[in-house]
């Protein structure tokens, strides 16, 4: 077995621990883990793409079992922008000696989440979110899982799905907005989609059932508990906010929405093109499109009632609401607007300056490159007369 040192040939990597592993973080081959764990991330795709469930576990447990894999989640944790926000151990890893301890405590044999540390975080709206913060130890193992798991959920997303995706953007979100809504013949209804307290709401029996990991270890860190106030607290449902690998077990719990609007709404079949029925999300919040009220009153959202109940999830009563293009809608975790310019043509408005402004130097002109929605049509010379800005919500509900 080859070693994965900084002199390590390229043509013979290793995927498991190597015999002769780095003494130093900074003499660690760092190109090297990275295709190692690329080249085993691109065979759990495929496996998943052919319906192997039983290849994609094996190769699921020599990724997590890898030493590529440790080394780049130990690299995640403490380069990420929480990197100096400890657990309830209060421990913290600054110095490559910690670093390269720390991969080696990256075993699964004897391995028990320690609690979350239960911090609270304002709203917009003024309320608190309760936001939970694991150990380094456990965010590292979270951050391994995640490398196993993100091939299968980036295979199985639905198409239009774009918070917390590799690639994608609220920005992409806006132009599928903008696709669904800008021609002659578009959808005039938009239900806009709230779902309540999304991730501590997640039913556990499903998530178990149906997510595609090593069964002990989601139900370690499923039912890890927090501590707030120095007591503990049990979770008998949800996944933590803060946690790693949530965003993407969120996800997953909500794919399939798509799919199931557009069996029922096919674009193959008169009566599906004329419901013109499309769904944008961005994580846990979405917008559906519609040919009329009462077709996204009485067909669409019950279909999606159902789908939530079977998770363990609930619209909110308040935020789901039907509204007409004219009046303008929130786009799915965006600051864009719906227009109505005139009786014939109604746009997506937001302004793409000032998003590319606030990237690094560096990105904008990457950025710039970007394709974006047809704007043609468009006088920026005039404000526009009817419109509503949507407010930015948390991903997490």
């Amino acid at each position: 077995m080859t070693t994965e040192t900084t002199g390590a040939p390229a043509s013979a990597p290793s995927v498991g621990a190597p015999t002769d592993k780095p003494l130093d973080w900074h003499q660690i081959n760092w190109r090297q883990a990275e295709r190692t764990v690329r080249r085993l991330q691109i065979r759990i795709a495929q496996a998943t793409q052919a319906g192997k469930w039983g290849k994609v576990k094996a190769l699921q447990r020599l990724l997590t079992r890898s030493f590529s894999g440790k080394v780049l989640a130990v690299r995640r944790v403490t380069e990420n922008t929480g990197k100096r926000t400890p657990g309830v151990d209060g421990e913290t890893w600054k110095t490559p000696e910690q670093k390269m301890t720390a991969i080696d405590r990256l075993h699964q044999r004897g391995y028990h989440p320690q609690p979350l540390r239960r911090i609270y975080i304002p709203k917009s709206n003024g309320a608190q979110r309760p936001l939970s913060i694991p150990t380094m130890r456990d965010r590292a193992m979270q951050a391994l899982y995640l490398l196993a798991l993100d091939p299968v959920a980036e295979t199985t997303a639905d198409p239009n799905s774009y918070g917390f995706r590799t690639a994608r953007s609220a920005a992409d979100a806006i132009e599928a907005c903008f696709i669904a809504l800008c021609r002659k013949d578009r959808a005039e209804w938009i239900l806009e989609g709230d779902i309540r307290s999304c991730f501590d709401k997640i039913s556990h029996p499903w998530l178990l059932t149906h997510i595609p990991l090593e069964k002990a270890m989601l139900k370690k860190w499923l039912k890890a508990g927090y501590l707030e106030n120095r007591y503990f607290h049990p979770t008998e449902e949800g996944t933590p906010q803060g946690g790693i690998i949530s965003p993407a077990v969120a996800n997953m719990t909500l794919d399939g929405l798509e799919r199931l609007l557009a069996s029922h709404f096919s674009k193959t079949s008169r009566a599906g093109k004329r419901a013109k029925v499309n769904l944008i999300r961005y994580a846990d919040d979405f917008c559906v499109t519609g040919s009329s009220q009462e077709l996204l009153e009485q067909q669409v959202k019950p279909l999606i009632e159902q789908f939530l109940k079977e998770r363990g999830l609930e619209l909110s009563a308040e935020k789901t609401v039907v509204t007409h293009i004219e009046q303008g809608f929130d786009a799915p975790s965006t600051n864009g607007t719906q227009i109505s310019k005139g009786k014939t043509s109604q746009v997506l408005h937001y302004s793409v300056e000032e998003e590319r402004q606030d990237l690094p130097s560096e990105d904008q002109k990457a950025y710039q490159r970007k394709p974006r929605p047809d704007r043609r049509g468009i006088d920026s010379r005039t404000e526009p007369t009817n419109s509503r800005v949507g407010t930015l919500p948390s991903p997490c509900g």
